[in-house]
């Protein structure tokens, strides 16, 4: 082994093999939570799934904005949670260990089920005031409760809506397709969101999504806007390993696609939950969040 090798491996349990975390403006760090799922277990190992298939991107240059995050990325390595703990405190301490990388970088977040979403959402918000939303994921996350449970991986987007911390009118979901009764699908849309359905996005793509960009940006404008992207947004074909797939799904193509084209956005973090690497085949979902990140990542860094 080289000793170029051997630093590579020395760093595969980064981001892009990318140094560990201190001053760079950019940071990736772990969320390991999977303890409000309501189907399949195993999102806690996401985060280390999701930085093992960054590696296959080599030197990290993207083919469409020809640049690359390395050189101001550094890995945050995984949270310290008490995941044995009840929710509440668990997304206290998400909370606290969010609003302090975010005092200091632009972050995007690994989980973990979605529920890890709702604390980073405090922690933007008592930063960048209320916030604009882009919501990837086949399910609206809207239900009032879980199961009988006061909260989930399921409530979050409710309960971000209830408290503030999102301007509903200002919210974009995307790729929704999953069962449920219409005044949860519908929640966004009835609070003034948009909604853009697996059904209404079937057939299209690379300059046929252009209108559903231009919708996207005029309702976003120039607000402060926080992107969640759960990888079951994507069809079962694309994305195996996760919680709850849906069939119907969008293909990678289409996220890449509206990752490229929001990229002007602004963007003020990201996450991407829900990869479940015991359910995923030959890393397919891995593979496609770390594009994603890496896409994201990217597209802020190039505008």
């Amino acid at each position: 082994m080289s000793v170029g090798q051997f630093a590579y491996a020395s760093n595969s349990n980064r981001f892009l093999a990318a140094p560990e975390l201190a001053q760079q403006p950019y940071a990736v760090v772990g969320v390991p939570f999977d303890g409000a799922v309501t189907n399949r277990p195993g999102a806690r190992f996401g985060p280390q799934a999701i930085r093992a298939a960054s590696l296959m991107l080599c030197d990290g240059i993207h083919p469409h904005f020809n640049v690359t995050p390395l050189g101001v990325l550094g890995d945050g390595q995984d949270m310290r949670l008490p995941n044995a703990s009840p929710l509440p405190a668990v997304r206290e301490a998400i909370q606290t260990q969010a609003a302090a990388f975010m005092a200091r970088h632009h972050c995007v977040f690994l989980g973990g089920d979605h529920s890890i979403t709702l604390p980073l959402l405090r922690a933007a918000r008592a930063q960048f005031g209320e916030l604009a939303l882009i919501h990837f994921d086949a399910h609206c996350d809207t239900w009032t409760d879980h199961f009988g449970e006061p909260s989930g991986h399921g409530t979050w987007t409710y309960e971000a809506i209830t408290e503030g911390l999102v301007s509903p009118q200002h919210t974009v979901q995307i790729g929704l397709r999953s069962s449920g009764e219409r005044g949860a699908r519908e929640y966004v849309q009835d609070q003034g969101g948009l909604i853009f359905t697996a059904r209404a996005l079937r057939g299209l793509d690379g300059a046929a999504l252009a209108p559903v960009v231009a919708q996207i940006r005029e309702r976003i404008g120039t607000r402060p806007c926080y992107l969640t992207l759960d990888i079951d947004c994507l069809d079962p074909a694309f994305a195996p390993g996760t919680g709850t797939p849906e069939p119907g799904g969008l293909t990678s193509s289409q996220v890449l696609t509206l990752l490229e084209e929001l990229a002007d956005i602004n963007m003020i973090g990201m996450d991407c939950v829900e990869v479940a690497p015991a359910y995923d085949h030959a890393e397919l979902t891995s593979n496609a969040a770390a594009s994603f990140v890496w896409t994201y990542l990217c597209g802020h860094i190039a505008k």
